[in-house]
């Protein structure tokens, strides 16, 4: 019997067949999904393409092809056909990023073509917690950032994006879309962070990426001056508490392996490690 096998860009109406894809993982595909769910599949409101490798007729991986490229529940096979479309197409994306092993492949077979990367993080633990932590005072603090107070927090979230990615989110476009969509966090009251006397931020986090089952923490930041005061731990918790009764039951976040101090406060509050991303930044 011939195994059929094909990758195509999916369109409005494989909008069920590819949420039941994304639903098989819904915490590493939190991103994802969230966007999916608010725009479908039309490329124009999904900020890019979503492709579909099929084995007989069947649904069985995506790929996410925007600002980045995102392999979902990729088999070996899978990423072999998102890879020949991707280099066909050329690169459009700032990374390429996912599962571990996934993106590993992935990179792999583009990097001849596309390399080389500005940076490739190989290991990123991705870690979950559905419960607030024992021991650890959520910081009484720790608020959600009004709307008025966008001037307060952008020169953190970029200070943060800078110290993370390595470059600024302000360059290209002098920081619109960026601007956009920090603002989008604050507006939808998933921007959280602890002012000093002064108003000026010394923590902040936001979730990122929110469906009915899980939530992503990113950006999650200390001011260099506040570091080393135990600041980290009693927010997450904090962020955590208003992510747990708020968004979803289960929070997610991934992290760079070599952030050992992140990485501990993390543990603290309750996160446990449950697989891994890689991310390659161009």
């Amino acid at each position: 019997m011939l195994t059929q096998t094909t990758t195509r860009v999916l369109e409005p109406s494989d909008l069920d067949a590819a949420l039941a894809v994304l639903d098989r993982e819904p915490v590493a595909n939190a991103f994802v999904t969230a966007r999916v769910q608010v725009a479908g599949l039309d490329p124009w409101r999904l900020g890019g393409e979503m492709w579909g490798w099929y084995e007989d007729g069947m649904l069985a991986s995506l790929c996410y092809a925007g600002a980045n490229l995102v392999p979902i529940c990729a088999t070996p096979r899978a990423v072999r056909g998102f890879a020949d479309r991707a280099r066909r197409a050329g690169r459009r994306c700032s990374s390429i990023v996912g599962p571990a092993e996934a993106t590993a492949q992935l990179w792999r077979l583009l990097e001849p073509s596309w390399g080389p990367a500005r940076e490739v993080r190989a290991q990123q633990p991705l870690m979950v917690t559905d419960r607030l932590p024992d021991d650890i005072v959520p910081d009484p603090y720790v608020r959600r950032v009004r709307k008025d107070e966008m001037e307060t927090i952008m020169p953190a979230c970029v200070a943060m994006f800078t110290e993370e990615v390595g470059v600024s989110p302000l360059a290209g476009d002098g920081g619109l879309l960026y601007q956009a969509r920090v603002a989008e966090l604050v507006g939808s009251g998933r921007s959280f962070a602890r002012l000093d006397r002064d108003g000026k931020v010394v923590f902040k986090a936001e979730i990122g990426a929110a469906t009915s089952q899980a939530c992503q923490i990113q950006g999650v930041w200390v001011a260099p001056e506040y570091r080393g005061r135990g600041l980290a731990a009693p927010g997450m918790a904090a962020v955590l508490r208003y992510a747990l009764a708020d968004i979803a039951p289960v929070a997610s976040l991934y992290v760079n392996d070599f952030n050992t101090a992140a990485r501990s406060a993390y543990r603290r509050v309750g996160f446990r490690e449950v697989g891994a991303f890689m991310s390659v930044l161009f």
